[in-house]
């Protein structure tokens, strides 16, 4: 078995990360939103749906067709996406500088080019999404109605 996937389910056993993965997750949310980190890292601040509290997410974002997209590695499920819809797709995008966002829902039909995107850039997302970086457009079809993708709309500034 290869050791990414022994690492995704030891640090995202229940599709929900563990006590390490939370604290990595917190490392590189602050990494990302410094804006010392490559153009295509961010940290995504959402309101969690229950607390009301922002809750910071390291994110990659995915460049196709001149539009920027996020993509939840973890699919439906994931938190994130979850207090996403709660709070009306809206967000905060933080690298460097802070962007009130819409996250605008990728119709499943047209997520294939996106998550092929996505793997190319995001090594860390691959043990979590079953297809190979390389794999062709009707592979990443297939599992396309299974991984969120969300244009973003900026909406002006913090």
């Amino acid at each position: 078995m290869h050791w990414f996937n022994v690492t995704k389910r030891w640090l995202y056993r229940g599709e929900r990360p563990n006590w390490l993965a939370k604290i990595l997750n917190h490392f590189w949310a602050w990494v990302h939103a410094s804006g010392i980190a490559p153009n295509y890292l961010a940290t995504l601040d959402v309101k969690g749906r229950k607390s009301g509290n922002m809750i910071a997410v390291p994110v990659v974002l995915t460049l196709t067709n001149g539009q920027r997209y996020l993509v939840s590695m973890l699919g439906n499920e994931a938190q994130w996406v979850q207090n996403i819809v709660a709070d009306g797709n809206r967000a905060v995008l933080r690298a460097g500088k802070s962007q009130p966002i819409l996250l605008e829902p990728v119709a499943v039909e047209q997520r294939a080019p996106i998550l092929k995107a996505y793997l190319q850039r995001a090594p860390g997302a691959r043990p979590h999404i079953p297809v190979d970086k390389d794999a062709p457009l009707s592979e990443f079809e297939k599992v396309a109605g299974t991984y969120p993708v969300f244009r973003i709309v900026p909406q002006g500034s913090a």
